[in-house]
């Protein structure tokens, strides 16, 4: 756990091109939970629903998931969650740190199968919850933008 006896807030996104999952968590309980959805055109989102998000829950770090291949080279996506995490951190001023993401989308998948999702195309906040779950459970493991 980060920092005993000083919680923080923080906000996770799993990036991509057409959507952004959102979720919440803090340091208190270790824990995480999906929140929404943002939708984006070729990676870019309504920045004003962004700037909303981040002033209601007011984060005391920021964690964006890294779309890493499995050999560990970075692809075209890896680049533009880079450049999505730097804009957050320029327009925003919150801190940022990036989480290897590798496999979170299969595995929200399968959670969102056992939750009774119908649409597995909106499962995002769930991916995202995993990605801040992970950087929770293993706080040294981010990596700046």
């Amino acid at each position: 756990m980060p920092e005993a006896g000083k919680a923080k807030r923080l906000l996770g996104f799993d990036y991509g091109l057409k959507q952004i999952g959102v979720a919440s968590g803090q340091t208190l309980t270790g824990s995480a939970s999906g929140l929404t959805i943002l939708k984006a055109v070729d990676g870019i989102p309504d920045w004003s629903e962004v700037e909303k998000l981040l002033s209601e829950w007011r984060p005391d770090l920021v964690v964006v998931g890294l779309p890493l291949n499995m050999d560990d080279s970075e692809s075209e996506l890896s680049t533009r969650a880079r450049k999505f995490a730097r804009r957050l951190q320029g327009r925003f001023a919150v801190e940022v740190e990036m989480v290897d993401e590798r496999l979170t989308s299969r595995e929200a998948k399968t959670i969102g199968r056992d939750q009774g999702h119908q649409d597995l195309t909106k499962i995002d906040h769930i991916a995202a919850s995993l990605i801040l779950q992970s950087w929770l459970d293993s706080p040294t493991i981010g990596c700046p933008p």
